[in-house]
């Protein structure tokens, strides 16, 4: 099977292309990428991109399939559902599932279902500690033998240092990443951020302390051991601040935010909408505005979803009562894109933070448009305007604080290795 995509404005940061190009894709590889393929038979699907921007398929480093144990929050295939219609070809699904990932068996399980019924590329990532309780370190070999593409206790913090340390030795072995949940639970145990908002809407606070300690903490210890760490959905000043000064004597340092912490404020929670409570927590103006900065300098390496799909009667009861996360596949793109309008980075700069950067941390050959590699490709309308109705969405979980939202910019067509997932171009 031959496709032909033709006449689209081609971003590539990995390759530094820019401009018009064809893509010849033959049956999962790309083949060729030319300012101008001929149809060489009447079997090529031809596919006309013109007026739109094509790129790799993003890749998230760090979401949540629920699978298995939660299928009433999410499905492998509910959710790779949504990731296709959000422009990811490639996710890494948490390892906080019923049982949770941390043996081979379950590792084995999720890719089996993601082969079957997946719509993108599913790469598991294990836990860190047994049950995730902090205690002993789970079979991670046997997990990088069943598959695996990284450790992390995410949802909670590893407060055993000593646990810490030998994590990041044994990913160090495996040469696969650490991606550490930063969050002191002695400080922070509240439910928004600790500021003006907590103060006027009478929550308890979360301080942004708590995430900073551990950001620091965390890095100290993959400094002593020499080995790399990844510090996922970083949400204060106090962190870009705490990882951009680590970087000048320890290059082994990568990260990560969530849209949802560059586009809301703690004020969003004065409204008492359950949908706006996230772990950690939407912070204070003035971190947003330090997490811009973060993205513009290159301190943060990446753009995540930390998509976190809930049932309605997770969140239809009291703020306190109420669970944790964002379903954010099928909107994150789109507020990435405002990043681009108010100037914090260019189209490509972009795109590298949500294909190139996140292919390097997980080492896999996907997150470009070249000759040889997979045929996952991206087709967008930077400037089609469209309004979030979590109705519509195609994750079980409806739990947006952007229902009703007027946004600008939408995927339309997601290839993973050389098959259509996703088409809505006319």
């Amino acid at each position: 099977m031959k496709t032909l995509i033709r006449g689209g404005h081609l971003i590539d940061p990995k390759t530094s292309r820019d401009g018009i190009y064809d893509i010849l894709i033959e049956d999962s590889v790309i083949r060729e990428v030319s300012d101008a393929i001929r149809k060489t038979d009447g079997k090529t699907q031809v596919v006309d991109a013109s007026g739109c921007i094509v790129a790799p398929g993003l890749i998230d480093v760090h979401c949540h399939l629920r699978e298995p144990g939660f299928e009433y929050k999410e499905t492998i295939l509910t959710g790779t559902s949504a990731a296709v219609r959000g422009g990811f070809t490639t996710i890494v699904c948490m390892a906080n599932t019923d049982p949770v990932n941390d043996s081979r068996s379950v590792t084995e399980f999720i890719i089996d279902k993601a082969r079957t019924e997946g719509k993108c590329k599913v790469l598991p990532c294990g836990a860190i500690t047994r049950g995730l309780k902090g205690e002993e370190l789970a079979e991670i070999g046997e997990m990088f033998s069943a598959g695996i593409i990284a450790i992390s206790d995410d949802g909670r913090s590893v407060r055993n240092a000593g646990l810490m340390r030998k994590a990041l030795e044994y990913a160090k072995t495996f040469k696969i990443p650490v991606i550490s949940h930063c969050e002191d639970t002695m400080l922070s145990g509240g439910y928004v951020h600790e500021g003006t908002a907590s103060l006027l809407n009478g929550l308890e606070g979360i301080p942004a302390i708590a995430e900073e300690l551990m950001v620091q903490r965390d890095i100290a210890i993959a400094r002593y051991v020499d080995a790399p760490i990844h510090i996922t959905h970083i949400s204060t000043g106090g962190s870009v601040d705490i990882i951009q000064t680590a970087r000048k004597t320890f290059r082994k340092v990568a990260c990560d935010t969530c849209p949802h912490y560059f586009s809301l404020t703690d004020e969003a929670t004065l409204t008492f909408d359950t949908n706006t409570k996230v772990n950690p927590p939407l912070r204070s103006g003035k971190d947003v505005e330090a997490i811009k900065e973060g993205l513009r300098k290159g301190v943060i390496d990446i753009i995540a979803t930390d998509h976190a799909p809930h049932e309605y009667t997770s969140k239809d009861v009291e703020f306190d009562l109420a669970t944790f996360g964002i379903s954010g596949f099928e909107t994150a793109f789109a507020l990435s894109l405002n990043l681009v309008r108010e100037g914090v980075l260019d189209m490509a700069e972009l795109l590298k933070k949500m294909t190139a950067n996140p292919a390097k941390l997980l080492g896999v050959d996907s997150g470009t448009i070249a000759e040889g590699a997979p045929a996952d490709i991206i087709i967008f309308d930077p400037d089609r305007e469209w309004t979030v109705d979590r109705n519509l969405f195609l994750s079980k979980g409806k739990n947006t604080p952007f229902h009703g939202a007027a946004l600008r910019g939408r995927n339309l067509f997601t290839m993973v290795d050389g098959k259509i997932m996703f088409n809505e171009l006319k």
